[in-house]
């Protein structure tokens, strides 16, 4: 049990190291940057945009009591939270409450529980639906006009159809805006007479929170919802299997995909991503729908195996990393694969969805990027774990325990996330059969930990050895048919994967892989380099049956036609009537860099770039002309060079904020808070406040506290040439990087914040 403090500060600073470890923890954002002391831990943790950030990852369970706090106020008394909960289960309340205080959304006092400053503020004033306190809508009212029971008395008195007005408004919203009809201006005008309702402007009216608490009973929520709903599951069998299955079939895509893109690249688009047209000839390709194709790109390229080339003309192409990768075992390719997407913040399901600019979001576009999706992946994976092994769960179940777990979350892109993450899950093989496989936990994190004593292998080994016994072993040999296809029993071995890939098209994919030879394929093996007997020869050395004779009177029939056409390119052609003329220009040394070959009597080529062929001639003492496609010579202009846009690069990795980390930091906390309070030890004993400078997020800290609470302030002030002036100053309102105040002569002024070097409550 925590010390009793009188701030959220003194709190903090009388935490345990391992408390102040959860509550890094808890919120990560804490520790970036790292704080100097325990009071700059503090001041961070009730910054607005940090408490946002808190609120926005509790659960329906401490949301609702949070809210319960707030409305019962400050060192409110447990029976009193549990009357606005609606549940008696005191353990679970108090248990909820802790882990509040644990995350410092509240402090602990001597009187009771306190909520920080700025909870309120980010849950705004429809706290559960419920309007704003009486006192702030009206000033003026009396006491007696927010009591419960006077308030009871006068609903019970109200008539049916004012009663039926309340009714509407009882769970929200409470702002109503009044009727246009005459009849129903007298029913609120009824209400706003005896003081229910009360008008905010000419046609709103607003239900004052203890109106609303009278008329839910005294509940706060329509149903308390403290523990999480159960998920419905049902038993399936064969999960890793077959998740087997599907994690050798996404490897294939993958493998499928770098040899699509190393031989035809598609363009990087202006915005970048890939275009629609080349997205869709990679689902051919592939032969999967769009959502699977868009899949497997963003999964290569989350994986290091594909990216942009970077060059002048940018292209989609595989990486360096990408024969590493093919050269491994299949479990440790899996593994790669499944950890890249477990962490990656790019979320595929969107791709071809509506984003925010004209069209349509493209695959490895920025549009897909949505740090979200890996939170929500994480927490689908961990309900999964949850479920005893071999269960699949309910779809709809599963859904509704996500929104309990992320109640800020809109309901609509959450369904859409989670529908997203088990397709993919599935697809990847992390599930098998709509169950978590044993690989899926091992991903996780949810595997048996090893035993004392036994050092634990890299992850990507880990989970690559809980997926490996289920893959099909792969196979090295096929079997051709005399219709000139060839079954694959399994998968194929990599060097006789990659020449089936190459000189046949895949026609149907499952347990085995069958392949066609076609024209165009054995014409595209032949124009990798091999030759008719190779291709032959390599084909009945992998067939466990004999070759039959179609196949080889296609090999040979298309190898004869091979190659009687030649074409080749060349960036110039230097044309000229006068022999003697080219034979110099073969002849001289200095042109040898050219690389000149001869076509006709009057016709040189060159791979150079007809300008600088041009300017090379002449410096040897040719005069040539630049000539045009249509043989007129072209007039020189002055050129106009344009420096290309600067290509965006990705930031600097972050390194998570785990228990090491913050142990770290906790120990740095603790050498700082030594050395403050060493440094207000001091202070005290000289005569006089002493301003200390502080971090600018302290300082605006209590600037707000002395706001909230009416108090003065020293401040150390920096003037215009440098020099630090005190002032004693009582803050009216902070706001756009200035603080309002009046000074000890009762004059109103304005400071700079950033010119505050430091502050000190007034004694």
């Amino acid at each position: 049990m925590a010390t009793p403090s009188r701030s959220l500060a003194d709190d903090i600073r009388g935490r345990s190291d391992a408390e102040l470890i959860d509550l890094v923890l808890a919120r990560p954002d804490l520790a970036r940057p790292a704080p100097a002391d325990l009071t700059s831990l503090a001041a961070r943790a009730g910054t607005r945009a940090s408490v946002q950030r808190a609120v926005e990852a509790l659960d329906r369970g401490h949301l609702q009591v949070l809210e319960a706090v707030v409305v019962a106020g400050d060192a409110a008394d447990r029976d009193v939270l549990l009357r606005l909960l609606g549940t008696d289960d005191a353990e679970t309340v108090d248990g909820l409450v802790q882990d509040l205080w644990r995350s410092a959304l509240v402090w602990r006092g001597a009187d009771g529980d306190h909520v920080v400053r700025t909870v309120p503020e980010v849950l705004g004033t429809a706290v559960a639906g419920l309007g704003a306190p009486m006192r702030e809508l009206r000033p003026s009212a009396r006491p007696e006009e927010a009591d419960p029971e006077h308030i009871a008395a006068t609903i019970a008195a109200a008539p049916d159809d004012s009663r039926a007005m309340l009714e509407r408004m009882t769970w929200g919203p409470a702002l109503g805006v009044l009727p246009t009809a005459s009849a129903g201006r007298t029913t609120a005008r009824w209400l706003i007479e005896h003081h229910l309702l009360v008008p905010v402007s000419a046609d709103r009216v607003a239900l004052p929170r203890e109106v609303g608490l009278v008329l839910r009973d005294g509940r706060l929520h329509r149903t308390t919802e403290l523990t999480p709903p159960p998920i419905e599951s049902r038993q399936v069998s064969l999960v890793d299997a077959a998740a087997g299955g599907a994690a050798s079939e996404c490897l294939t895509h993958v493998d499928e995909l770098a040899a699509m893109w190393g031989a035809e690249p598609p363009r990087v688009l202006r915005a970048g991503g890939v275009a629609v047209r080349d997205l869709r000839a990679t689902q051919t390709a592939l032969d999967l729908d769009p959502d699977h194709t868009a899949f497997m790109v963003e999964l290569a390229y989350a994986a290091g195996l594909v990216a942009d080339d970077g060059e002048v003309v940018p292209v989609w192409a595989p990486t360096s990393e990408i024969d590493d990768w093919s050269s491994r075992e299949a479990g440790h390719r899996w593994g790669t694969l499944a950890l890249a997407w477990l962490g990656s913040t790019r979320a595929p399901h969107l791709v071809g969805r509506r984003s925010t600019g004209a069209g349509p979001a493209n695959a490895l576009g920025p549009d897909i990027q949505w740090p979200a999706i890996r939170a929500i992946r994480r927490e689908v994976l961990r309900e999964l774990a949850s479920l005893d092994p071999g269960g699949a769960p309910a779809p709809d179940s599963l859904r509704e325990r996500l929104a309990w777990r992320r109640p800020n979350r809109a309901a609509s892109l959450l369904d859409e996330a989670v529908d997203a993450v088990l397709r993919e899950a599935e697809w990847l093989g992390v599930t098998g059969r709509a169950a978590l496989s044993g690989a899926g936990r091992a991903l996780l994190g949810t595997a048996t930990p090893s035993a004392p004593g036994q050092t634990d292998a890299p992850l990507v080994d880990r989970v690559a050895a809980a997926m490996s016994p289920h893959l099909p072993s792969p196979v090295d040999h096929i079997l051709v048919q005399a219709d000139l296809t060839a079954v694959a029993p399994g998968p194929l071995v990599g060097g006789l994967g990659s020449f089936m890939r190459l000189a046949a098209d895949v026609e149907s994919r499952g347990g085995a892989t069958v392949y066609r030879f076609t024209p165009e394929s054995v014409r595209r093996a032949l124009d990798a380099g091999w030759t008719a007997a190779d291709l032959t020869e390599t084909i009945r050395r992998s067939s466990r049956t004999p070759v039959p004779q179609p196949l080889e009177y296609l090999v040979a029939d298309v190898a004869r036609k091979h190659g009687q056409t030649r074409i080749g390119g060349a960036a110039a052609y230097i044309r000229s009537d006068d022999e003697s003329v080219l034979d110099t220009m073969l002849a001289s040394r200095d042109l040898a860099p050219l690389r000149l070959r001869r076509l006709a009597p009057t016709v040189l080529v060159s791979s150079a770039d007809p300008r600088v062929l041009v300017d090379l001639l002449r410096d040897n003492g040719f005069a040539p002309v630049h000539e045009g496609l249509d043989g007129a010579v072209v007039h020189s202009e002055t050129p106009r060079r344009r420096a290309g846009s600067r290509r965006r690069t990705a930031g600097p990795t972050v390194s998570p904020v785990d228990r090491a980390h913050t142990q770290a930091l906790v120990d740095g906390l603790r050498a700082g808070e030594a050395t403050a309070e060493q440094r207000r030890a001091d202070d005290e004993t000289r005569p006089g406040p002493r301003i200390q400078a502080m971090d600018p997020i302290v300082t605006l800290s209590l600037l707000r506290d002395a706001v909230a609470d009416r108090h003065g302030v020293w401040i150390g002030y920096s003037d215009g040439h440098g020099a630090t002036t005190r002032h004693l100053i009582h803050p009216q309102r902070v706001e756009g990087g200035r603080v309002r105040a009046t000074d000890e002569s009762g004059h109103e002024k304005s400071f700079s914040v950033h010119r505050i070097t430091g502050a000190t409550l007034e004694s």
